[in-house]
């Protein structure tokens, strides 16, 4: 029963064109994550002193936090081409290969969902990242050959939402790992305003603010909320977001002050309404709200357990008194047992 989320961390359809609009071009441009963006500084600065290609780069973290843009950035800085693709879009040997021979020397090769590489495709790709070569094999049994290609010396860009997916030769692989983390509301703040003034949105501070309290501390549902709220205010006001108005669109949009939206509440309400806040098992939740179980524990739970709203316990999940208050309810006496 899957409903489309406003505030899903994951790309819609809708967003390609919108990223496209508002993705920063230079690295000054890039708001937050400042110990990546100083470190890829140095890397950058030194590679190019030295008229190297980059080492590889592995970016990892929830979606949403400007991993793909981290990679454009890289290649715009450094002035060489990039080449996208992804783990599910390589099937076969042969795809690899052909994406590696067209390569320039300098180029940057990203892969997003790199975790979803077959596991064959890893194994030729091993030599390619370490020795800049590509090994073919010729012919079968025991007439067959091996034939090694010389690559251009590129740098792959590497970006993953699962990290423990990876295999762990592939992650030795990289010279540099970076994990982003989610953002300050000051540093949403700060995007939802640059991105406000690339739209020539009519945007006032106390607006911004609240739709950077809703945001999940995540930039790409940050700037979903802002195109939200500037179509309703097209429709329904006289195209300024003051704070009236954005309360009004963002009340439409169920989104509260947390960032949960009605799922969210339902999912804490009904482990309170019927195991009287827990703890319960993962597959009770799924049946109460008639969402899978993978569903549950990858999309609704990180944000709700970052809250402190969900907490896991040997036992199952167990409402939190922070959710309680967040509800209106009253918090049971016995709460601190079921934590334990």
């Amino acid at each position: 029963m899957s409903k489309e989320r406003i505030i899903s961390n994951k790309e819609k359809s809708e967003d390609k064109a919108l990223d496209l609009t508002l993705r920063p071009a230079i690295l000054n441009d890039f708001v937050g994550q400042q110990k990546i963006k100083e470190n890829i500084k140095i890397f950058m600065t030194a590679a190019k002193q030295r008229g190297e290609a980059m080492e590889h780069v592995l970016f990892h973290g929830p979606p949403g936090l400007g991993k793909t843009t981290l990679a454009h950035i890289l290649a715009k800085e450094i002035r060489v081409n990039i080449r996208v693709t992804s783990g599910p879009a390589i099937e076969r040997a042969g795809d690899l290969a052909a994406i590696l021979t067209n390569l320039e020397d300098g180029d940057i090769l990203f892969i997003d969902e790199i975790h979803r590489l077959n596991r064959l495709i890893e194994e030729v790709l091993y030599p390619a990242m370490e020795d800049y070569a590509l090994d073919i094999v010729i012919g079968k049994g025991p007439a067959a050959r091996t034939l090694r290609l010389d690559l251009p010396k590129f740098t792959l860009v590497g970006a993953t939402t699962r990290y423990h997916l990876l295999s762990s030769p592939l992650r030795d692989r990289f010279g540099s790992t970076f994990r982003l983390d989610y953002y300050s509301q000051e540093d949403i703040q700060k995007i939802i305003d640059r991105s406000a003034r690339i739209l020539s949105i009519d945007l006032q501070d106390d607006s911004s603010k609240m739709i950077a309290q809703r945001a999940r501390l995540t930039p790409r549902i940050a700037n979903r909320l802002l195109k939200r709220v500037r179509d309703y205010v097209q429709v329904k006001g006289d195209g300024i977001l003051n704070p009236q108005i954005t309360q009004k669109a963002l009340e439409l949009m169920e989104v509260d002050i947390m960032g949960l939206d009605s799922l969210d509440r339902k999912i804490l309400s009904s482990i309170i309404e019927k195991f009287k806040g827990g703890p319960v098992g993962l597959n009770s939740i799924a049946a109460l709200v008639q969402e899978e179980e993978g569903t549950i524990e990858e999309i609704y739970e990180p944000y709700l357990i970052q809250l402190g709203f969900l907490a896991r316990t040997p036992r199952g999940r167990v409402v939190t008194e922070n959710a309680y208050k967040h509800l209106g309810l009253e918090v049971p006496g016995e709460l601190q047992s079921k934590l334990i």
